[in-house]
């Protein structure tokens, strides 16, 4: 069976039945001959079917050759000129009518939590599930390999209305907010996980 359903920022979760991409530099470490398994040691991180790839620099796959493609909680850590590309290169994959599902961390809502919030905490609070802020500045080379490695901070949020208009944007029709299991096209229970849709935005548009 042609696989033609691609997941990009897959973490840990491969199922095998989708392309699964990831462009941490964990996983490049741990593909790399001798130097791989001094840093891993023995057990790799991610599964075999992970192959490296970076949406803003363009996936190996040919154009117009996707039915479905996910995303998960990846959107919010790139750069809102990088958030452009992405979109770009997500809409140049799919076939016409293909699916593009996305689930990112709700901005509305946690404005919501935070204006309802009267307590002095209310702005740590905030700060820390949005991640837009750090509590500690880890420093010197271990800062760095942190900074370089991680790829943990939000560099951009998104609400419902801010996210449909960059879809517009790019091309994207029959754009929606979606949830857990709603999706017209089954595949994509095959890699959603309810966990990821707590407290965020969720969205389904077409090419």
């Amino acid at each position: 069976m042609a696989n033609d359903y691609v997941q990009y920022g897959c973490g840990l979760c491969a199922p095998p039945t989708w392309l699964n991409f990831d462009a941490s530099p964990t996983l490049r470490l741990e593909r790399l001959p001798l130097l791989g398994a001094l840093y891993t040691g023995k057990a790799r991180l991610f599964p075999n079917n992970v192959e490296y790839g970076d949406i803003t620099r363009g996936l190996p796959i040919a154009p117009g050759s996707c039915s479905g493609i996910y995303c998960s909680h990846v959107l919010e850590h790139l750069a809102l000129d990088d958030l452009d590309i992405a979109l770009k290169n997500t809409f140049k994959c799919l076939k016409s009518g293909g699916v593009f599902r996305l689930v990112v961390p709700d901005l509305e809502q946690m404005a919501r939590g935070y204006l309802a919030d009267g307590s002095a905490q209310a702005a740590v609070r905030f700060m820390d599930a949005a991640r837009l802020g750090k509590k500690t500045r880890v420093r010197g080379i271990r800062g760095l390999l942190v900074a370089w490695l991680g790829n943990r901070d939000h560099l951009w949020m998104w609400d419902e209305k801010s996210m449909t208009e960059r879809l517009q944007n790019h091309g994207f029709r029959s754009i929606r907010r979606a949830a857990f299991g709603d999706a017209e096209d089954k595949r994509f229970n095959e890699v959603e996980d309810i966990g990821r849709f707590s407290g965020s935005l969720a969205m389904q548009c077409r090419k």
